[in-house]
């Protein structure tokens, strides 16, 4: 056996234990209160002066508002199922065992590429700021994820343009 295989059932007991007293304190429940609370709004928002907000938009930027909102939306339920799954840990309705392996079922997504900063710059200034406030508390949140268990994630990184030219070759049969 080597020395990292007899170190990991130590940091997997320190993970358990950073869990453990992390969503049993303040800072957890105001994070809880602070997601929970930005779910409310949004939701508030969307569903009133966001839809006066959208009809005023050239189709274009309407566009944009309906996928940014839907991404909004998503990013919100990943946040709010992370954060339900945490306070029943907190709670004693679950383990953090449990709630280690309930995080391939409740995962916070990596952040989505923004639209265009002309177009973006279009939306509703309400939206734009509900979105930042989204996207910071998701990086709070998967920050939180790499520290209670001990590993961060692996993350691809996007290259859109790669992507494309992938396509393009895979179009025209070039790329076999």
């Amino acid at each position: 056996m080597n020395d990292a295989q007899l170190l990991e059932p130590q940091a997997q007991e320190g993970a358990i234990s950073f869990a453990r007293g992390f969503v049993r304190s303040e800072a957890f429940m105001m994070l809880f209160r602070e997601g929970m609370g930005l779910v409310e709004q949004t939701a508030a928002y969307l569903d009133g002066d966001g839809r006066k907000d959208s009809a005023a938009l050239p189709r274009e930027v309407a566009l944009t508002y309906a996928t940014e909102s839907m991404r909004l939306t998503t990013r919100l339920m990943q946040i709010a199922s992370w954060l339900l799954v945490q306070r029943a840990v907190a709670e004693g309705e679950m383990t953090a065992e449990q709630a280690r392996a309930e995080h391939s079922k409740v995962k916070v997504g990596d952040p989505m590429l923004p639209p265009a900063e002309h177009i973006a710059a279009q939306l509703p200034e309400r939206l734009r700021g509900l979105m930042a406030h989204s996207l910071r508390l998701q990086a709070r949140i998967q920050h939180l994820e790499e520290q209670m268990w001990g590993v961060a994630p692996l993350r691809e990184l996007a290259n859109p343009v790669q992507d494309q030219l992938a396509s393009l070759q895979a179009r025209l049969g070039l790329g076999r």
